[in-house]
Order: structure tokens, then C-alpha cells, then sequence
């Protein structure tokens, strides 16, 4: 048991959030509507992308200091955990902007900050698919991903700030904080952040394991019949 509060945790968290955040009272202001409610999702969503991806980026140092590959399967791992919400998050945006701007994608420079920031994810998996070299893949995809963050969070958090742009918080609109969500919407949003974060965590460890399993299978390959890995 001991193992696993973490993820009893996090069911319970996410029951919460759905259920409170489909059900809970939230500041009714013109335009959003109900249409509050997705900042227990999108918002959340990618607050836990940028998580994963700052925790990818981080074992990616921890790569090029040790050369571990255990550092190396967590680094992808995260990045393609964060990929994946960051996904989700567009996807949940796409339809909260039809509702209340009328188009799922605006020209927005904090959307289309997003889309290059997913395009660049998506060509660190394209790059970690390109070489055989365990090693040689591991210190040339972690380079790409540490200099991927670094560009990434100036296109989704700093960049939209300098302009005009529809998102809260953003190009002279006010924030969430100090626009709409009260005391109420906070208990359910910090939450959100946590659970969606430890389901992140949780599918992860799991790719983790089977990435594991797989490494020791083909080295056990390798002892017994080395003429089989060259087939």
C-alpha cells in the first residue's frame, strides 16, 4: 500500500475534479458562461504538460552528466506524456474557443505558439526514431530536448504577453486570478493541476517499465544468440 497512495491519490483527486467541476458553482461572467468549467481541464492540462516537459528536460541533463539510459527512457517518456496532454489541452481549448470566440482556432499568437511548440516535440520523437545507436540517439535527442524547452516556454508564457492575444492574462487582458476565478474555482483548479499531473506520473512509470523490460529482453537476446540481433 505504501507503493501505491500515490495513485489512490490521484483517482480520487480526478473523481473530485470531474465531479465538482461539472457540478460546483462557478462565477457566471458574460461570454464564458459555463464554459468556466474547462479551466479544471484545459488550464490544468497545460499546467501538467509543462510540468512533464520541465521533468523531460531535466533528465536530459541528468543524461549528459551520467550517460545513464535509465535517465534517457525517463527523459522521452516525460517528453511524450507531455506531448500527449499538451494534445488534450489543444483539443479542450479548440472547443472552449468555439464557445465563446466563435472559431476553435483564431489566429491567436498564444495558439500558434502552441502548435510550433507540439511540432517540436513531435521532431524529437522523429529524431529519437532516426538512430539505431542507443547512445548516440540518447545524447544527440537530449540536446534537442533541453534547447526545445528553452524555446518553448517563451513562445506559450512569455511571447503571447508582448502582444495582442485573446487568452487571458495575455496582451493587456486580464488573468484568471484577478478576472474570474474565486475561491471556489481554486479548490477544484490546484487540485486539477495535481491529479492530472499524477496521471501523467502514473502512464509514464508504466512506458518506463515496458521500455525496461523490452532492453533486458534483447540483451538476453544478445548473450545467448548474438547472430539473431543481426538479422
Amino acid at each position: 500500500m505504501k507503493k501505491y497512495w500515490w495513485k489512490i491519490l490521484c483517482i480520487l483527486i480526478l473523481f473530485y475534479v470531474i465531479i465538482v467541476g461539472f457540478m460546483g458553482p462557478v462565477p457566471h461572467q458574460p461570454i464564458l458562461n459555463e464554459s468556466i468549467r474547462n479551466t479544471y481541464f484545459h488550464v490544468a492540462l497545460w499546467m501538467s504538460m509543462t510540468i512533464m516537459l520541465f521533468t523531460s528536460m531535466v533528465f536530459s541533463f541528468k543524461y549528459l552528466r551520467s550517460g545513464s539510459l535509465d535517465h534517457d527512457d525517463k527523459a522521452s517518456e516525460f517528453a511524450k506524456g507531455g506531448l500527449f496532454f499538451g494534445i488534450l489541452g489543444c483539443l479542450t481549448g479548440s472547443v472552449w474557443a468555439n464557445y465563446t470566440w466563435g472559431d476553435p482556432w483564431p489566429n491567436d499568437p498564444k495558439l500558434n505558439g502552441a502548435a510550433v511548440g507540439m511540432l517540436m516535440y513531435l521532431a524529437y520523437m522523429l529524431l529519437r526514431s532516426s538512430f539505431e545507436d542507443e547512445q548516440r540517439k540518447a545524447r544527440i535527442s537530449s540536446v534537442y530536448n533541453i534547447l526545445a524547452f528553452a524555446v518553448f516556454i517563451p513562445l506559450i508564457y512569455i511571447l503571447p504577453r508582448l502582444t495582442d492575444s485573446l487568452h487571458p492574462g495575455n496582451g493587456g487582458n486580464p488573468a484568471f486570478s484577478s478576472y474570474d476565478m474565486n475561491n471556489e474555482m481554486r479548490k477544484v483548479f490546484y487540485p486539477a493541476i495535481i491529479g492530472w499531473t499524477l496521471l501523467g506520473v502514473w502512464l509514464i512509470e508504466l512506458r518506463v517499465r515496458v521500455k525496461k523490460i523490452n532492453r533486458f529482453l534483447r540483451e538476453e537476446v544478445a548473450n545467448t544468440n548474438p547472430a539473431k540481433v543481426h538479422q
